[in-house]
């Protein structure tokens, strides 16, 4: 293969793991985003009488799918769910799923983690391989609006200081392409459904604590000149500024990207007209779809 063919080094996998091993430990004080995914993953799974023998969950943390399951109406139709692969491939998702034979698996969860590769597509055309034949993939990543204001005041406060500033929050894919990204990979009814969710903060810091705690802070490639407190102070005064409510409290966007996607089969329905991958994962699945607050 030419270096012109290689994927771009978005990500700098060695610091994700390290801050996924940190995050183990932590997580627990801030899993609700990983609660949610698991729980959407799960709801699908209860609309779709079928059963999945084979199930491999490749997630960041792999256990919120698995407690999820538990209590789950389609726990029994559900083979047990083995996490494969060692911290390094799930921090850095991008190669072959480790210990996977291509169509072996009729189930692949992956939530909480692909944003994190450096070959998105890559990732989910391997994903793709490891499925039997009608089987079903879930997946979750965070979408182009997650962290929306914090990336603002970030930006802001290092200028001011500085004259320029460089990238601190993660350049995420826009939810509203994930249908065709799958559809890219070679998946047969792709769906994708995007989920807001607005978290309030006392500050800045307390946003930056859960950052860290899930795992979720900057790495991407390169170097990069750490800020001073002085500009974390000046971010979290324009945060306060533009942002808070009349409580003082700080709205922290995430955008959940929930996927949908079948290996190819034959008896599978004929494709819908172009553009029509676009649909709600509630209408792709026949289910009502329901919506809340996080």
């Amino acid at each position: 293969m030419s270096p012109s063919s290689d994927p771009p080094r978005i990500f700098d996998v060695q610091r994700r793991t390290a801050r996924l091993e940190r995050s183990e430990r932590t997580l627990a004080r801030a899993d609700f985003l990983h609660a949610r995914a698991a729980e959407n993953a799960v709801g699908s799974l209860e609309a779709l009488m079928r059963t999945w023998p084979e199930a491999t969950d490749l997630s960041a943390h792999p256990g919120a799918f698995a407690a999820a399951l538990a209590g789950s109406a389609a726990a029994q139709r559900v083979g047990p769910v083995k996490a494969v692969g060692d911290r390094a491939a799930r921090a850095g998702p991008g190669a072959a799923p480790p210990d996977l034979a291509n169509g072996s698996q009729d189930l692949i969860v992956s939530l909480m983690s692909l944003h994190w590769a450096n070959d998105l597509p890559g990732a989910l055309s391997q994903i793709r391989r490891a499925l039997k034949p009608d089987g079903l993939f879930l997946g979750t990543l965070l979408g182009a609006g997650t962290l929306k204001e914090l990336r603002g005041v970030l930006t802001e406060a290092e200028l001011e200081a500085r004259g320029g500033a460089q990238a601190r929050v993660s350049p995420f894919a826009d939810g509203f392409d994930g249908a065709a990204l799958l559809q890219r990979a070679g998946f047969a009814l792709p769906v994708a459904d995007v989920d807001r969710v607005t978290v309030r903060y006392p500050d800045l810091f307390a946003l930056i604590r859960d950052l860290r705690a899930m795992g979720e802070t900057n790495v991407l490639a390169g170097a990069v000149r750490p800020l001073t407190r002085g500009i974390l102070g000046r971010a979290a005064q324009f945060y306060a500024e533009r942002h808070a409510d009349a409580e003082g409290r700080i709205p922290a966007t995430f955008e959940i990207v929930h996927l949908a996607g079948w290996a190819p089969h034959e008896s599978q329905q004929k494709p819908l007209p172009r553009g029509s991958a676009k649909m709600r994962l509630a209408d792709a699945l026949g289910v009502r779809e329901q919506t809340g607050e996080g």
